[in-house]
């Protein structure tokens, strides 16, 4: 038997913070695993009021500290004060946020883990002064992890890198995983009576879901009876409530908030076509979740969503922001019956190459790697 390691995750949210979204998926997917397996995992994470300071979850060890605004400063006094003394052999700065620069304050080596970096990105996605300094926290990244190993979620995440100066040589790229045994077509294949499109994922102003209603709204207007379900919960609520109806849509939108994963599976099968609009993404993880379903997917094509989605083959990719553009790959898809199937079938066959198992073990490996390299 291989050693176990002891293994610090730094990561902004854990699954149970209100604001978790696909990123914290990926975390206690990955590491729950891991620890399943028999290595002792850690983590340091941000809090919010009224939670518990310490908790385990899926085998995990989890040290709340801060707030979502002020974990960046409190991260490095708490690893100090608490954690230090635990002699990890390797730390995981997990990336999806803005980095708490781990390298500087902690003394394990360090693996940085990244989903996708905002960039440009970060104005559509928050008000002036956080976006502002999202980008510019951003910035020294290269600089801080140049000497740090790194794993990116998707091929687009290892450019976005290297083009910030990370050298190729140090990433491994290690694909996001899904469960292959929940997430499957339905039995007997059948969808909803109404033509139905389905988004899943935050309400956040970058993940433009505003140019979905858009598209609805064109087809609606053309006599299209066309159902989107909206799932998932966010800053953006309220705005986008305001937008179905000034857009006159309401009998076509539901929009369900939080879901479970129940429903969320359920909703996945009987929906024609699955949407996602945003810029860029580290990967686009309910892209594949609705491909194991066997639903199709209208996407921008963006960083790390054109590899989630084959075009042509698993869905459609559409120019970003192009409203008439995304109408029209939904009317497509709408109308003929027989390339919607015909995908239905390879979207399946696709989403069969990404498990959660496989994601764990490809992280274990660089792990392993690097905790052999520097003992």
């Amino acid at each position: 038997m291989t050693p176990s390691l002891r293994i610090l995750v730094i990561n902004w949210l854990d699954r149970e913070n209100p604001g978790a979204g696909g990123a914290e998926k990926h975390f206690h997917e990955v590491f729950g695993r891991l620890a399943k397996k028999g290595h002792e995992v850690s983590a340091l994470v941000s809090g919010w009021a009224g939670c518990e300071k310490q908790v385990k979850l899926d085998g995990i060890n989890i040290h709340r500290s801060g707030s979502r605004y002020t974990f960046s400063v409190t991260a490095p006094k708490y690893y100090l004060r608490h954690l230090a003394v635990h002699q990890f052999d390797v730390v995981v700065e997990d990336l999806n946020k803005v980095p708490v620069f781990s390298p500087l304050w902690t003394t394990s080596p360090v693996v940085l883990l990244a989903h996708h970096l905002f960039g440009t990105t970060a104005f559509q996605a928050a008000s002036f002064p956080i976006a502002l300094g999202t980008w510019l926290l951003e910035y020294p990244i290269p600089f801080v992890f140049r000497r740090t190993p790194a794993i990116a979620v998707s091929q687009s995440t290892k450019d976005d890198l290297v083009q910030r100066g990370f050298s190729a040589g140090q990433i491994d790229m290690v694909p996001n995983g899904i469960d292959l045994d929940f997430f499957t077509p339905s039995a007997d294949g059948s969808i909803s009576k109404r033509p139905t499109l389905v988004y899943l994922g935050r309400l956040a102003k970058y993940k433009r879901v505003d140019l979905i209603l858009e598209a609805v709204a064109e087809l609606v207007s053309e006599g299209v009876d066309v159902e989107l379900i909206i799932c998932g919960d966010g800053e953006e609520r309220n705005s986008l409530k305001a937008q179905i109806k000034q857009l006159g849509i309401a009998k076509h939108v539901r929009m369900l908030g939080f879901i479970s994963e129940e429903d969320k599976l359920e909703t996945l099968r009987r929906s024609w076509i699955h949407v996602l609009t945003s810029p860029k993404e580290g990967w686009g993880l309910s892209n594949i979740e609705a491909a194991a379903c066997g639903t199709p997917s209208v996407v921008s094509d963006s960083p790390g969503l054109r590899e989630s989605v084959r075009h042509g083959e698993t869905g459609i990719l559409v120019r970003h922001g192009d409203v008439s553009a995304v109408a029209q790959a939904l009317r497509q898809l709408l109308k003929d019956e027989s390339l919607r199937s015909k995908m239905s079938i390879q979207a399946h066959n696709f989403a069969q190459r990404f498990s959660w198992d496989g994601c764990a073990s490809g992280v274990e490996s660089v792990l392993k790697r690097v905790v052999a390299k520097g003992s």
